[in-house]
């Protein structure tokens, strides 16, 4: 009996998952279509190669953002940690090229070191993980204002390959995504840690009484997402030259919308990284179709929210049957 319970709860992610790509997969379609009529260059590699590359930071930050969702939390660190760390590489190699790499690890290091903290407040202190990633964010904005008010540092003009580089015609941050993506997607299937994500998102007592170690699946969660912030912001670093304190700022909130569009569920247990992707996808190409019309940043954001509110009362009612 207990191997049927497993197998219907898998059909029903299956099936979730497929109502999920098969939605985003015609809106995609449409969104090309429509951009085609907008602008005949629209679906011109060299367009489409830059919607892909200018994706690359949104997708590292989302990925993060939908393991957190999963476990039924959500990280509103994410827009500083990605500013912190573009402040901190930029200033730190200050255009020395023999900083560029151990400065990147640093970074990194130091992004997954704020994530930490906030899964150990989270998973020992039991505060909801809004209070705890909002008043990281808060903290961490104060000391990048302290630090500067400005964009500071530089980078040597080589490390600008990682943003702006090609390899066979594609952009090398899309690919790097790509396999970001692809490799945490096989992580969730194919390893227990990634499994037991799914069983803390549906009821973490019961997870808890089924031998999960949930505190460290909390830490490891929060810590991925603050890796992969601290990744957007090395790839945000070398797409610009400097660090700005102000670049991460949006992603607050962007790094939530290709999650949700993406199907993975608010209550947590239901979803997956695949589905971001497309939702990562999507946005870029809403966002250049709006930007061939000449449609305002402003209109964009309200754009965006009403994409937001269809997504969760779409996924919320096929969740419910």
């Amino acid at each position: 009996m207990k191997a049927v319970v497993v197998n219907f709860q898998r059909l029903g992610r299956a099936r979730q998952w497929n109502i999920s790509t098969i939605v985003l997969t015609v809106m995609i379609a449409l969104t090309i279509l429509i951009g085609t009529l907008v602008n005949s260059h629209f679906a011109s590699w060299g367009n489409l190669s830059n919607i892909l590359e200018q994706a690359a930071g949104l997708g590292f930050a989302s990925i993060g953002q939908t393991l957190t969702i999963l476990t039924g939390g959500i990280d509103l660190s994410i827009g500083m940690i990605i500013s912190a760390s573009t402040v901190f590489l930029a200033a730190t190699v200050d255009g020395r090229d023999s900083l560029v790499w151990p400065m990147v690890i640093a970074t990194l290091a130091m992004g997954t070191s704020i994530g930490i903290i906030n899964g150990v407040v989270i998973s020992r202190l039991k505060v909801h993980p809004l209070i705890v990633t909002l008043g990281m964010a808060a903290i961490l904005e104060g000391c990048i204002l302290l630090f500067t008010l400005k964009p500071t540092g530089s980078i040597p003009f080589w490390f600008e390959e990682f943003a702006w580089g090609r390899l066979n015609g594609i952009p090398i941050a899309a690919l790097s995504m790509f396999v970001a993506f692809i490799g945490v997607a096989l992580f969730l299937s194919r390893t227990g840690l990634g499994r037991s994500l799914y069983a803390y998102g549906d009821n973490i007592e019961a997870a808890r009484l089924r031998g999960i170690p949930v505190n460290r699946v909390c830490v490891f969660v929060y810590a991925t997402s603050g890796f992969f912030a601290a990744l957007a912001g090395v790839y945000f670093v070398s797409r610009t030259g400097i660090g700005d304190p102000r670049i991460g700022v949006p992603f607050t909130l962007t790094s939530i919308t290709p999650v949700i569009v993406g199907g993975t569920l608010l209550s947590g247990g239901k979803g997956g990284v695949i589905g971001t992707l497309f939702g990562v996808l999507l946005l870029s190409l809403i966002g250049n179709v709006l930007n061939h019309m000449n449609v305002s940043t402003s209109i964009q954001w309200v754009i965006q929210g009403l994409i937001i509110l269809a997504a969760v009362s779409f996924y919320l009612r096929k969740g419910d049957k």
